[in-house]
């Protein structure tokens, strides 16, 4: 008898506890952890993608008799210095480190602006097939850029808003969930616009 009354006790006990998790958000909490982690992978395989792509279009564009060495310096140095940031998914927690990594790939996507701007005075380059393939695979990358941005913005405010809000701000505490480092929104709309990188205007 003690036995059936201690094993009730038990799944009781159990069953309690499943239930306040549920009500005090800890599933959420763990649904947009895991959906945070998937967006910020995302985030990271546009960037490597854009990353990528920037040796071949400096190798084309280096083709080109005369073309501005200074416009290419400045793509290949913010290209350097992006991919010279340690990268670890500690990083979402850390909003120093997140600024310093958002601030780098601005500054890759700032050159390779001007890039794109400098190329419109070389005729060749504007016709060159090779060229014009990368530049719709870079237009492409930025479009996916800002879509993976945007859905980990989303997710992370989600996030951070049950992080902050009561009572699940004591689920939280309790279970240590800091809130997760976000891109910064100052200049949000301009940032997240992708280069313009049309090469068909007469």
């Amino acid at each position: 008898m003690h036995t059936l009354f201690t094993r009730s006790l038990t799944w009781a006990s159990a069953l309690l506890l499943a239930t306040s998790l549920t009500g005090c958000g800890y599933n959420d909490f763990q649904r947009l952890d895991e959906q945070s982690k998937s967006a910020w992978s995302e985030v990271l395989n546009q960037y490597q993608r854009r990353a990528d792509l920037i040796p071949n279009i400096v190798a084309t564009v280096k083709g080109e008799a005369n073309f501005e060495q200074e416009t290419l310096t400045q793509v290949i140095e913010a290209r350097s210095k992006a991919t010279s940031i340690q990268v670890t998914p500690e990083m979402v927690n850390d909003p120093a480190a997140m600024a310093k990594f958002q601030a780098a790939q601005g500054e890759v996507r700032s050159a390779l602006s001007r890039l794109m701007v400098v190329v419109e005075q070389y005729p060749n380059l504007k016709a060159n097939q090779a060229f014009s393939d990368l530049r719709v695979q870079l237009e492409g990358t930025e479009n996916r850029i800002t879509v993976a941005r945007n859905r980990y913005i989303q997710t992370v405010q989600e996030y951070n808003v049950l992080q902050r809000s009561f009572p699940t701000n004591l689920t939280a505490m309790v279970f240590s969930y800091p809130a997760k480092a976000n891109f910064q929104v100052e200049n949000e709309a301009a940032i997240s616009a992708p280069p313009k990188v049309d090469f068909n205007k007469p």
